[in-house]
């Protein structure tokens, strides 16, 4: 069960770590705790952790501070007001924060001071949310393991020998271990549901066109690439997701009917998947099906689904992101990989210049692109359909987080072994679907083990009500201490 609800006996700073920020707002605005303290115990969290898990890459406490103080002014003068006032928060390194580097772990964006916020970062500040800090990712934003040139790696908590995943990798862990009440990531190839997955959070990727994207680094590539991104919070409840998610998008979820809903479990296909996590998706099935119409069918297109997504995202062979990668410099991937590979002296991280490669290698032709296109359109007509007033569940990844470098050999190899291990992430990203994932449970060495609830969109505040139901059943949130 969720920290948050068990023993009163916990101390005041434990009671804290373990605190959401839809909680938090209301102790606050009741004055149980100032901001400033709650502000203090995050920063003290932040910096006993962070030396061994790596995870925060930039800090403003020094601001933060400030600005908590100000809010318990405001406060006791009658003058807070906002959602999430006084409430800190961290924040995924792509996002742009006034005064801050917004990097994307590239050596030639280092120094590259904001001057503007996101406009998400101006969503949650316009409610009264205080940012503590920005988080790491792989380079570019670019790969599922949070490693860059800039930064270095970020851990499991878990198990520091395993990846944090990513590209929200230090978002993950940040609100893992409790360092802040919630954060934000974005998701265009499992980014935010990997880290929540691998690191037993819960992680809201939203639908297609939902949540601004400006000030997001970086910029899609296509239209077609921008489908397939997601914004969205990284948090330690459900009801905490459908809080924050509900600021940050351009139109709050609209209310559902839950008992109108029938709940789709994936069946077990020709796919990795271990035994512990299915296992955990067969007890979902039996929970579900005692509350809901339910069956086990594999949803429109969902075979075709991976090459699609890759596809898509080797459209013009990455140009955009291969210009941001080298700056100024001249484009050479292969270079870089064999010079970090032999001599560790390139600019970027193996995994990027690598993934650059493949970019090269998938390069859909025109032809191809136009019959995407249609296949696209064609698509989105039938996933709609299946998903009209369904919501469908199926497993983030076939394991528990791998040991660092274990989920980019998986996808990233010539072998094309994507087919095999994205399928359950490339499904929400190509059909521009909400997806929420929730801890269901752990494997026999302790690691966590997430679902994903997708829906169509405009249907989000029914997967939020499933997803509180499943978390009050199954595991939910448990920090890491």
């Amino acid at each position: 069960m969720n920290t948050m609800t068990e023993s009163t006996t916990l101390t005041e700073e434990q009671k804290v770590l373990d605190m959401d920020a839809n909680t938090l707002a209301k102790m606050i605005a009741h004055k149980q705790i100032t901001s400033y303290r709650a502000t203090e115990i995050y920063i003290e969290q932040i910096n006993k952790i962070n030396p061994v898990l790596n995870f925060l890459v930039e800090n403003r406490f020094e601001a933060a501070l400030n600005e908590a103080s100000e809010a318990d002014q405001l406060l006791k003068e009658n003058k807070g007001k906002g959602k999430l006032f006084g409430v800190p928060m961290s924040m995924k390194e792509s996002f742009d924060v006034i005064g801050m580097q917004t990097t994307g772990g590239l050596l030639n964006r280092k120094g590259l001071i904001q001057t503007t916020d996101s406009d998400v970062v101006q969503k949650l500040k316009d409610e009264g949310a205080i940012i503590l800090g920005k988080t790491n990712t792989p380079a570019l934003c670019f790969c599922q393991e949070t490693d860059n040139k800039i930064y270095g790696r970020t851990n499991n908590p878990w198990d520091v020998t395993c990846t944090a995943g990513g590209s929200s990798g230090g978002e993950g862990v940040l609100i893992a271990v409790g360092g802040a009440t919630a954060g934000v990531g974005s998701d265009i190839g499992g980014s935010i549901r990997f880290p929540s997955h691998f690191n037993g959070v819960v992680g809201f990727k939203s639908g297609r066109g939902q949540v601004s994207s400006t000030g997001s680094f970086p910029v899609e590539n296509n239209e077609l690439e921008k489908r397939m991104l997601g914004i969205g919070p990284i948090t330690k409840t459900v009801e905490d997701a459908k809080y924050i998610y509900n600021i940050i998008a351009n139109t709050p979820a609209p209310d559902q009917n839950l008992s109108n809903y029938s709940v789709s479990v994936l069946p077990k296909m020709d796919y990795p998947l271990s035994a512990e996590t299915e296992a955990l998706v067969d007890s979902v099935f039996s929970y579900v099906k005692d509350h809901f119409e339910t069956d086990r069918s594999i949803p429109p297109l969902f075979k075709e689904t991976t090459q699609l997504w890759q596809e898509i995202m080797s459209i013009d062979s990455a140009k955009k992101q291969k210009e941001l990668a080298y700056g100024d410099k001249p484009i050479r991937p292969i270079r870089s990989f064999i010079n970090e590979k032999v001599r560790g002296k390139s600019d970027l991280h193996h995994y990027l210049s690598w993934a650059l490669i493949g970019a090269s290698l998938f390069k859909p032709s025109d032809q191809r692109i136009n019959e995407i296109t249609e296949i696209i359109a064609s698509g989105d007509k039938d996933v709609s359909k299946y998903l009209h007033d369904k919501i469908l569940i199926s497993p983030v990844y076939h394991s528990t987080a791998p040991k660092h470098g274990g989920v980019f050999k998986e996808i990233f190899s010539i072998r094309k072994t994507f087919r095999q291990y994205l399928p359950y992430i490339s499904y929400a990203n190509v059909w521009g679907l909400p997806s929420l994932t929730v801890p269901v449970g752990k494997d026999n060495s302790g690691m966590p083990i997430g679902i994903q609830l997708m829906c169509k969109n405009g249907n989000e505040d029914a997967v939020f009500q499933l997803g509180e139901q499943i978390e009050k059943e199954f595991l939910g949130y448990v920090r890491y201490e």
